[in-house]
């Protein structure tokens, strides 16, 4: 009886011991490394986290860095990652004209570089780029001040916006901020919209880093020297939720929201908790949901594609051209977010759950 219970015994362990083999050997299909810019923004933290576990699953082992929007930091970490020799790099940029020399160094051992969300410029060695729709987000946002312009303040025109940009230094920003000002132009040359400050161009409405620190600061400076004289904003153009916020916190501070200061329609992206919560309290008019999970999902299969030798398909090869060539690309939907679908788009598909809400 004690030599067939060991039998069993050895049985079972060898058992095990092949379970344990297979599994290694499932998780040996090499090493991606991914560099994300900042763990300061909500949405960073869910890519790089989405990102790592979709190619985990695939089999990779996934090196994750985060820079804290130190560009030198973030150049060290993809050197590192090439010298120990990663299959393949997806880099989210903090500054997409500053790898130029790292991706040559890639280039030589043959690692394929996916710019993640981020177009990096200037630079030939950039294999491919996952991207949203970026002009079409600009669209949504403009399209999404004007019809809350027209709800609130339909009696009022012409209308007093103030316009942001997102970061000079990330090639997406300047989509936005064209998409936007596809609606938007048309309406400050009507006379519909006026922008009392008078500051247009991303040269000038620009927020270094996407720091809503910098952008409140701004439409305090807005605020003192355009609208002491009696007359109100109606309507900010964000980019970003982390900038709305810095922007409520400002309108906030001279008292919108109470007396005969109505609430402006602000505009924001990324659907952040906190954001949706505010377009739930009416501080915040609407956002862009770009389901970052799906971004995730293709950027890993994409990921694997490559490596593995095969060819994507369905490849943009026309609209992202980084000053060195044009980069395949795919390209997901954005969605516009308010009061009447936050809970369809963002919380029963699971991406932001009941409880972060309350």
């Amino acid at each position: 009886m004690k030599v067939l219970k060991s039998i069993a015994t050895l049985v079972a362990v060898g058992a095990l011991m092949a379970s344990a083999a297979t599994s290694v050997f499932a998780q040996d299909k090499g090493q991606i490394g991914i560099a994300m810019p900042t763990q300061s923004s909500l949405r960073w933290i869910s890519d790089g986290n989405e990102l790592k576990a979709a190619l985990e699953e695939k089999g990779y082992t996934v090196d994750l860095q985060y820079a804290e929007d130190d560009i030198p930091n973030q150049l060290a970490q993809i050197e590192n990652m090439v010298t120990k020799g990663v299959k393949a790099l997806v880099i989210a940029s903090i500054d997409g004209t500053t790898l130029s020399a790292v991706l040559q160094q890639a280039a030589d051992q043959d690692i394929k570089v996916i710019a993640y969300d981020r177009l990096i410029r200037e630079s030939g060695n950039v294999d491919y780029y996952t991207t949203f729709d970026n002009f079409q987000v600009g669209v949504l946002q403009a399209n999404s001040l004007v019809q809350g312009l027209e709800e609130r303040f339909a009696d009022t025109k012409p209308w007093n916006v103030e316009l942001f940009g997102g970061s000079p230094d990330d090639n997406n920003a300047f989509f936005f901020y064209d998409g936007a000002m596809s609606v938007l132009q048309p309406m400050i040359d009507a006379g519909d919209i006026v922008i009392k400050s008078g500051q247009q161009g991303m040269e000038t409405v620009g927020t270094l880093r996407w720091d809503g620190a910098v952008a409140q600061a701004r439409m305090d400076n807005i605020l003192s020297a355009n609208y002491s004289d009696g007359s109100r904003v109606d309507g900010v153009l964000a980019p970003y939720d982390g900038l709305s916020r810095g922007i409520i916190s400002s309108l906030r501070g001279v008292g919108y929201g109470s007396g005969d200061l109505e609430w402006p329609v602000i505009t924001g992206q990324d659907a952040e908790a906190p954001s949706v919560k505010a377009i739930i309290s009416g501080e915040q008019y609407s956002t862009v949901y770009k389901d970052t999970r799906e971004l995730a999902r293709v950027t890993a299969d994409l990921v694997d594609t490559v490596v593995s030798g095969g060819t994507p398909e369905g490849l943009d090869t026309e609209t992202y051209d980084n000053g060195v060539k044009v980069v395949p690309s795919v390209l997901l939907t954005p969605y516009s977010v308010d009061l009447t679908n936050y809970q369809e788009l963002v919380v029963d598909s699971g991406y932001i759950s009941a409880e972060e809400l309350q």
